[in-house]
């Protein structure tokens, strides 16, 4: 039963309405007079007068030839025509594959106070880049449809991993990123400027980015405000992700107020981390909100049969030819 209904799935026809040309034949027939024929033409001899003649040809009747029905070879090779006519095709097996996913830039603080050990990771105390290292990981494996980038900044900002599928190297470029490879300071208004850059150059209009630090801005071309601004028009949705402990006194490195507003302009949100549960939380959190529904779509190769039929009904129609001249010539 099951292999009855996978065959009538993969058999299907592109051009299924030239079913009517079917009873063409038949309809034909039936509209078309049939060829009348008179009675063999009477010859006068020399016994026989004109007249004599004539009354005999209008004794003789007018015949009207017979129908006789069409033959069932005849039927088979119209069937096998009109069969190719349809387009037979056989689908092979469906191909699944996934709509694409969203872009997605990830932009890491490498300045110096990111290698403060005042995070705790499974009972030890660890640096606010090794924390960060491990929960970006963890989104990463998270996003598997969607094309993720990498940049880092710290006096500067450097995309060191352009958009990709490819979310091992993104990975990989994370886990090789150093304390001050970018520079001592923070150039936040730099990391969103490139960021726009890199998507104008990879042709997209819009995007995410999860920028991430645990300072204010100290250094850079571009003002945090001025770049949030461009990232507006340009369609560029930031979430600001701020991490660290208080200083003794009771202060924090990041600047939460422009954070808020880089986040509220932009349409996205600002986040505090205090801790690499937090921090984990907080990843979590941005994945759902940018959760995306992928379609799965199918594509079906199939092959042409019309070749089949048509190959038949000619040499149905040859075969046929062949007899009958056989019969005749006999």
């Amino acid at each position: 039963m099951t292999g009855g209904w996978n065959f009538v799935d993969q058999l299907s026809f592109l051009w299924p309405w030239w079913v009517i040309l079917l009873p063409l034949p038949w309809v034909v027939r039936q509209l078309l007079p049939p060829v009348r024929r008179g009675a063999p033409l009477a010859v006068p001899t020399l016994y026989v007068t004109a007249r004599e003649a004539l009354k005999t040809m209008e004794r003789l009747p007018v015949h009207r030839v017979q129908r006789f029905p069409i033959p069932i070879w005849a039927w088979w090779i119209w069937f096998l025509v009109v069969l190719a006519v349809m387009r037979p095709v056989w689908y092979l097996t469906p191909t699944s594959f996934m709509q694409e996913g969203k872009d997605i830039m990830l932009a890491v603080d490498l300045s110096g106070s990111m290698q403060k050990p005042d995070m705790h990771l499974r009972g030890a105390s660890v640096e606010r880049l090794t924390v960060v290292k491990e929960v970006v990981d963890e989104f990463i494996a998270q996003r598997e449809h969607d094309r993720l980038g990498l940049v880092v900044f710290g006096s500067r900002a450097f995309v060191i991993s352009p958009l990709t599928y490819d979310h091992n190297t993104v990975k990989a470029q994370l886990r090789d990123a150093q304390i001050g490879m970018a520079g001592e300071n923070t150039a936040l208004g730099d990391a969103i400027g490139l960021t726009i850059k890199h998507l104008k150059k990879v042709g997209k209009h819009r995007g995410v980015l999860i920028l991430l630090t645990d300072g204010a801005n100290t250094d850079g071309r571009v003002q945090p405000l001025e770049a949030a601004e461009k990232a507006r028009a340009f369609g560029l949705k930031i979430y600001t992700v701020a991490i660290g402990r208080s200083h003794a006194g009771g202060g924090y490195d990041y600047d939460e107020t422009t954070l808020k507003q880089i986040a509220q302009l932009t349409g996205g949100q600002f986040y505090l981390a205090h801790n690499p549960e937090q921090l984990r939380d907080i990843y979590e959190e941005i994945s759902r909100l940018e959760s995306t529904v992928y379609a799965v779509h199918h594509y079906r190769a199939h092959t042409e049969l019309y070749p089949w039929p048509l190959g038949v009904a000619f040499l149905l129609s040859m075969g046929v030819a062949f007899w009958y001249s056989r019969r005749e010539g006999g």
